[in-house]
């Protein structure tokens, strides 16, 4: 049964006596009163991936196919449990590393970029339930997932400390949290360009490239925070333990 307030389109599609369905729910987003100032910036960044989200598989074209793609797959082979909530789902550039049998959740606060993946999720097949929503402010109860899953996704969070609160209220305990995120340079000279760069930067593509997602995520009460060894300077693969 659908949850009151959804407005719920169930696309089933038939192929070999299998039913593979995608769920997408255009929820309200919640409204965000920590500051004006956060209100504004997630409006201002949603309005930036809107219009982006036709071109956005073409833009990172040749790093997802040198890079991204394979980290892609290390990270979600680490995913544990049957409660599996991906944030910031984009056009669905996870979809082709989702495993079996699970019940997976994806969200994004861009409708462009999530009608993008209702899309491709029809086409390949994926079982997810896609769902409007704001990491800021999460519309799912305390303790539903064995894991929270993000890839590139904090660069372009206004509030992330907030954020990441919402995911470890919504990580069971005991789960885990897994982040691939880029972060500033621990090089003085990288990291000076890096953030003189990063207002065009977030200008023409909604991501910081000067943010230090690591030690935020070690603010957050998660009980241990760990950066694989794969991490280099700029990309770190994280796992926070809850």
């Amino acid at each position: 049964m659908m949850a009151p307030g959804l407005n719920g389109v169930d696309k089933r599609i038939r192929r070999s006596h299998e039913i593979y369905t995608t769920r997408i729910y255009f929820r309200r987003l919640p409204t965000i009163t920590k500051s004006t100032s956060m209100k504004t910036d997630t409006e201002t960044t949603i309005k930036r991936y809107n219009r982006i989200a036709p071109f956005f598989d073409v833009m990172e074209g040749l790093m997802e196919m040198a890079l991204f793609s394979n980290w892609r797959k290390i990270i979600w082979n680490k995913v544990t449990g049957k409660k599996i909530l991906e944030i910031g789902v984009g056009t669905g550039k996870n979809f082709p590393f989702y495993p079996a049998n699970r019940k997976i959740s994806a969200i994004d606060f861009s409708d462009k970029m999530l009608a993008r993946a209702k899309h491709k999720a029809g086409l390949e097949q994926i079982n997810v339930d896609l769902s409007l929503m704001d990491v800021q402010a999460l519309n799912f109860s305390d303790n539903s997932f064995d894991t929270v899953i993000c890839t590139f996704v904090f660069c372009s969070v206004p509030d992330p400390v907030r954020g990441l609160q919402e995911i470890h209220r919504v990580c069971k305990p005991g789960g885990q949290v897994l982040l691939l995120e880029h972060v500033l340079s621990t090089n003085p000279v990288i990291a000076t360009i890096m953030k003189f760069l990063n207002p065009l930067v977030l200008l023409m593509a909604g991501a910081n490239i000067n943010r230090k997602t690591v030690e935020t995520v070690q603010q957050c009460g998660f009980a241990s925070v760990s950066v694989d060894a794969i991490s280099g300077d700029i990309v770190k693969m994280i796992t926070a333990n809850k």
